[in-house]
């Protein structure tokens, strides 16, 4: 395909998880094909490796050869060798990108059963599936079979027969290509550019994770930012989580298959079936459980790896020292990856739990969980009230309730709840005040129950700092709206160092998150739920701005009727007979006591000298 290019659309710095992936199942040495269309960072990722890559694109593949030192062949799946195996074979880009216009087509399964004729015995596939009913299809506001861009000449959906539908179908293909399903991945929140690679089994044996929630909202909460949608993906991709469907809703997969090292099956072959136990502590074939990109100015990629006692943090590749942080000296947080080495706490996220409080009505269950994060944020201060490190940024959506994830107003023994730091990479550069970190995270919380449209038992005439200081009350702490206005400046200067935002893009989200109001829809969100549900919000807010205003004008209309009667009472008694005597009877005498007053005073005046003189002597 001599005028068409296939290297467009979103990337990600390092190739993200992605590229974190094929690096991982690839071996040193290993002969690497490359079918398809990938990041050109994920091709310096497997530097390790002798690197063959399959386009159909000349341009593609003229850019790719001139820039770095691998094999390329254009043509579509007609150009591979007949001859030649290979011991890894990469189509994370789909199928459908590897087949030319310009040779017969063969379909996905033929595509499919061609890769699988060139890998060697023991060999290993990793293949991406777009879920034809996944989450990005969900909330898109154009529907897949309406597309008619160039990118859009090949669409598939669940009405092709021609190509799997779902994870079982894509095993049963794997299989009859002569292939053993290994593995499997859900990407999020795109399947072109995942941010977040998640094992399937955890994701279906841990749907209460705190750890899952936070990983799947923060890949999906930027990953539409730039588009209409129809409800927000990130809420959605959460509740697909607590229901059990984290894999099944997924934006896509990346599967692994294996090829059998022999006719019989030995006992170093990969492992089959994900290698996932029910518990989903282990990842597919020894892989970490997740991936997650953490984005500038962050630390690349990080793992979750699965161990005796659970799931632990794993940063691969150097790690810097905290003192050679970029920020810490001019920013609000900097990031210390040395910390990310130790388990991963265990519970579910305290800002579900307290959602789920709100839609509840459940005040005696927000009670005691506010005031158990008070009392927990004043345990780690100093003498000086200040909070310092990871405790001080440690925000609602960042910390779990590690007690089994009880929100009852009390449990079976009357303890408190217990709450950890998910991620406590992220550090404070400054001691904050106890009542600033409290204030922030209560009006993040605030800031989304209004905004989303949540249910929640407070007046629904409440502001965001006003919610914010309801919260805090319920917390059993009193804060003005001053402290609140500093949480919010606090909450733009760590948002503008995770972001690595310059001032002008800072300046603008200053004025974003201040001018936030419970009318509006979500910041950084166009869904069309969210601004329906702000709409909603402004409708009642203007019926009952309205019926006020009704009231105001029939008091006024009541005052100015009772002010006339009187007017007019005053105007009739004025024109009686007996006012008019009465009037001429009063006048003399009130004529006579201001002549007896002016009398009084100039006598006063003229005795005042002789009085002076008498003193003086």
């Amino acid at each position: 395909m001599l005028a068409w290019s296939d290297l467009t659309g979103r990337r990600l710095p390092g190739g993200g998880p992605l590229a974190a992936l094929a690096a991982r199942v690839t071996p040193a040495g290993a002969r690497v094909l490359l079918a398809g269309p990938h990041d050109p960072e994920l091709v310096d990722r497997l530097a390790h490796a002798d690197v063959t890559c399959l386009l159909r694109s000349w341009p593609d593949g003229s850019a790719l050869a001139e820039d770095r030192p691998v094999r390329v062949v254009v043509g579509g799946p007609g150009g591979l060798p007949a001859d030649e195996t290979f011991d890894v074979v990469i189509a994370a880009a789909g199928l459908d990108a590897v087949e030319s216009v310009e040779g017969t087509p063969v379909g996905w399964d033929g595509l499919l059963r061609r890769l699988a004729a060139v890998l060697a015995p023991g060999g290993t596939l990793l293949l991406r599936l777009d879920n034809p009913v996944g989450l990005t299809r969900m909330v898109d506001t154009a529907p897949w079979y309406a597309g008619r861009d160039d990118a859009d000449w090949a669409i598939g959906g669940a009405l092709d027969a021609g190509r799997p539908a779902n994870l079982e179908q894509a095993r049963e293909r794997l299989a009859g290509a002569g292939l053993r399903p290994g593995g499997c991945f859900a990407a999020y929140p795109e399947p072109a550019a995942p941010t977040a690679l998640v094992d399937a089994g955890a994701l279906a044996a841990r749907p209460g994770s705190g750890l899952l929630d936070a990983v799947l909202h923060g890949a999906c909460a930027p990953g539409h930012g730039d588009r209409p949608v129809l409800q927000d993906p990130a809420r959605l991709a959460v509740d697909a989580l607590h229901a059990g469907l984290g894999a099944a809703l997924a934006p896509g997969w990346l599967v692994l298959a294996h090829r059998a090292a022999s006719a019989v099956p030995a006992a170093d072959d990969p492992p089959d079936a994900a290698g996932t136990d029910p518990t989903g502590k282990t990842g597919p074939g020894g892989l970490p459980v997740l991936w997650v990109q953490t984005g500038p100015p962050g630390i690349g990629v990080v793992e979750v790896t699965a161990a005796a006692d659970g799931w632990r943090w794993r940063v691969p590749g150097p790690v810097a020292a905290a003192t050679d942080a970029p920020f810490a000296t001019r920013a609000a947080a900097w990031r210390d990856p040395a910390v990310l080495t130790g388990a991963v706490p265990q519970g579910r996220l305290l800002r579900t739990v307290l959602l789920d409080a709100c839609l509840r009505r459940d005040l005696a269950a927000l009670r005691r969980l506010l005031h158990g994060y008070a009392a927990w944020l004043d345990a780690h201060a100093d003498d000086a009230g200040r909070l310092t490190g990871a405790t001080a940024l440690a925000s609602l959506d960042n910390v779990v309730l590690a007690d089994g994830g009880a929100c009852t107003a009390r449990d079976a023994t009357g303890a408190p709840p217990v709450f950890a730091v998910l991620d406590p990479s992220w550090r404070a550069s400054d001691p904050w005040p106890v009542d600033v970190t409290l204030a922030r995270g209560l009006w993040r919380f605030a800031a989304a129950l209004a905004t989303g449209g949540y249910a929640h038992p407070w007046s629904s005439t409440l502001d965001v700092a006003g919610l914010t200081v309801v919260l805090a009350g319920t917390a059993g702490r009193d804060l003005d709206r001053a402290t609140v206005t500093a949480a919010v400046d606090a909450e733009v200067a760590v948002t503008a160092a995770l972001r690595g935002l310059d001032n002008a893009d800072r300046v603008a989200l200053a004025d974003e998150l201040r001018a936030v109001e419970p009318t509006a829809p979500p910041t950084g969100l166009d869904s069309h739920q969210q601004l329906r549900e702000a709409w909603l919000r402004q409708k009642a807010e203007l019926t009952r701005v309205t019926a006020l205003l009704r009231w105001t004008e029939e008091l006024l209309t009541s005052r100015e009727r009772a002010l006339r009667r009187a007017e007019a009472t005053i105007n009739l008694l004025s024109g009686s007979l007996s006012y008019r005597v009465g009037r001429l009877a009063i006048t003399p005498a009130r004529l006579a006591k201001r002549g007896a007053r002016a009398a009084k005073r100039r006598a006063k005046d003229a005795l005042a000298p002789r009085r002076d003189e008498q003193e003086q002597q």
